[in-house]
């Protein structure tokens, strides 16, 4: 079992302002990442969404936010319903010039049941990396 925690970073030639609104406001978030019903960067707020690997299967992600230090940090949960573990997504923006780097932490990844090869850390560096990499850097810097 791997305890590490999976860290990508990212920087974007976007100034930070725009990336934190693009992480924490529900109409720019559907454009790059998912869907929300609702959204708001309040420690406490619950969110929830359906995603998964293919459209016959998919989970609802459980959310809750745990820390928000505006414009800099935004932690959340992030489980299933119905399956065992919780895990934690942080968003940390760093201003560099008129550019921002993204660094995201997705830790307690070794509590999802190890038996369900969809929630395997590898899938989630894959996705992670799509999202981080290409989705969210093509819509912060159109």
């Amino acid at each position: 079992m791997n305890n590490e925690s999976f860290i990508i970073e990212r920087t974007y030639s976007a100034p930070a302002e725009k990336v934190w609104k693009a992480i924490t406001d529900k109409n720019e978030m559907k454009q790059w990442y998912f869907d929300l019903a609702e959204f708001k960067a309040e420690v406490g707020f619950e969110f929830q969404f359906t995603g998964g690997p293919s459209p016959e299967k998919q989970y609802l992600h459980l959310c809750k936010i745990t820390e928000v230090i505006p414009g800099k940090k935004l932690t959340h949960s992030w489980r299933y319903d119905g399956y065992e573990g919780n895990s934690f997504v942080t968003f940390e923006l760093f201003a560099e010039g008129g550019k921002t780097r993204l660094k995201l932490t997705h830790a307690g990844l070794e509590t999802f049941p190890n038996e369900n090869p969809d929630l395997a850390k590898h899938n989630f560096v894959e996705g992670w990396t799509d999202i981080i990499g290409r989705s969210l850097k093509e819509f912060v810097e159109k």
